[in-house]
């Protein structure tokens, strides 16, 4: 997200430790960590998840909240069910967590429009939960992780002990299954961003203690990419969760006449598809302070921030495709390795 930089979190890599590509033409098995509600970036970020699905570009194991206002894992299951995955595990943070909300009421809007299962969070398990059982499940090196929101449910990952899923504790876990964290958040080479203050203490446990290759997307990366006025002004598509969100919430900020910032979309953009095709990566280290400003340490080691190397329009274009991507009406479930 969002309010002031994006930090974003990608890696992508065939050997531990290095930033090099996808080297195959496997789905990226993919876990999607969003903060769902107080931007609508993020609606932009799951249609792009499953429309690169459905291209067969990525396996979604799992949508994870990392904010628990009530209704959050409703919202997610309404997307999910929407493009053919109802079954797609949902997870809500049960401990502390932010609890914040849409301030143009797209949520209760989705909520009493579209068809989904998850009717209240506690019918949804603990996000750390879902993480160590999908973790537990998949091959070794095998799984990347976005992250567009607050760094609460990786932080508590990382802390977690050994349970009915897995032996390892959470450090183990997450270096013996993850090859990429993407994220978006931060400000480079150094500010403050949403997504990595409201939850600081997060944010530095994830940055300092994380064992696998990190790419942040940063803030300055969405803030030029302008997106939505396609969709809302394509005729033929109607009944659609992702069109309603953006044309309620477009008109209701004079900030937004032109589309809305594309923080979220361009993480899991790069996560699927890998950066080197819109950007280079400035290595080195992020660090953060106790207020959540964040800097850029550049002899650290394993981290990386995007850098633009193409024309921004070349995303832009491509995102405001890809969100008007159509569910195709066959029901899909996640795939095992």
């Amino acid at each position: 997200m969002k309010y002031g930089i994006v930090l974003f979190c990608l890696c992508l890599f065939t050997l531990p430790g290095t930033f090099a590509q996808k080297s195959n033409h496997r789905p990226v098995s993919i876990i999607f960590d969003s903060d769902m509600g107080p931007d609508y970036d993020d609606v932009g970020a799951i249609a792009i998840l499953h429309a690169l699905a459905d291209k067969g570009e990525a396996n979604i194991l799992a949508t994870v909240a990392s904010t628990k206002y009530e209704g959050v894992a409703g919202v997610l299951n309404v997307f999910n069910t929407y493009f053919n995955r109802p079954a797609i595990p949902v997870g809500v943070p049960k401990g502390n967590a932010p609890e914040l909300r849409d301030w143009q009421h797209w949520t209760d809007t989705l909520l009493a429009k579209y068809p989904h299962k998850i009717k209240h969070n506690d019918a949804a398990p603990d996000a750390v939960t879902i993480y160590r059982k999908i973790l537990a499940s998949q091959a070794d090196n095998s799984v990347t992780i976005v992250t567009v929101g607050f760094l609460t449910n990786l932080s508590n990952l990382l802390n977690s002990t050994a349970d009915e899923y897995s032996s390892l504790d959470g450090k183990q876990l997450i270096k013996k299954k993850v090859k990429l964290l993407v994220c978006m958040a931060g400000k480079y080479p150094s500010g403050y961003e949403f997504n990595v203050i409201k939850d600081a203490a997060a944010s530095q446990n994830v940055y300092n203690n994380w064992s696998t290759p990190v790419i942040l997307s940063g803030f300055e990366i969405g803030a030029k990419i302008l997106v939505g006025l396609p969709l809302i002004h394509n005729n033929t598509i109607h009944n659609d969760p992702v069109k309603d969100v953006f044309r309620m919430a477009i008109p209701q900020a004079k900030e937004d006449s032109s589309g809305r910032k594309s923080w979220d979309e361009t993480a899991v953009l790069v996560a699927i598809k890998g950066y080197s095709a819109f950007y280079t990566l400035h290595q080195g280290r992020i660090k953060v302070a106790d207020d959540g400003k964040n800097t850029w340490d550049d002899n650290g080691h394993g981290q990386a921030y995007l850098v633009e190397k193409v024309d921004y329009k070349q995303v832009q274009r491509l995102i405001d495709e890809l969100i008007q991507h159509q569910a195709d009406g066959k029901q899909k479930s996640p795939k095992s390795n």
